[in-house]
């Protein structure tokens, strides 16, 4: 079996995530990447194209699980849009979320903090 890679890198949302009240009422920048391993190989038939992943509507699933609901937690929001992936596309057999979140409101220099979550089928 094959295992060809699809990525989407740096996929970027304003959105009001975040423990503090001031992160959900002012909102900021998310950015998102998605690595996606499945069997996508033979070309295009009508076979194919039931296996092969719609890149628009891949995003579409990661914009929407950002943007519609607000969560405390960016580890909390990498699992439901791994989740929400899988749900979308059966076809996926192993999978990587990283959500990052630029310049947070610690005490310290950084330039994001980030969280990575994956899942084989």
């Amino acid at each position: 079996m094959r295992n060809d890679v699809i990525r989407i890198k740096n996929a970027t949302f304003y959105a009001y995530h975040g423990v503090l009240a001031d992160e959900q009422n002012h909102g900021g920048k998310f950015e998102v990447d998605v690595e996606i391993r499945a069997d996508l190989s033979s070309g295009i038939t009508q076979d194919s194209l039931k296996r092969t992943l719609d890149y628009e509507k891949l995003y579409a699933v990661i914009q929407s699980t950002v943007t519609a609901k607000r969560y405390y937690l960016i580890e909390t929001l990498a699992d439901t849009i791994l989740k929400n992936i899988l749900r979308e596309f059966p076809q996926v057999d192993d999978i990587v979320v990283r959500v990052r979140k630029p310049h947070p409101p610690i005490k310290g220099v950084v330039d994001y903090v980030e969280v990575e979550v994956s899942e084989k089928r």
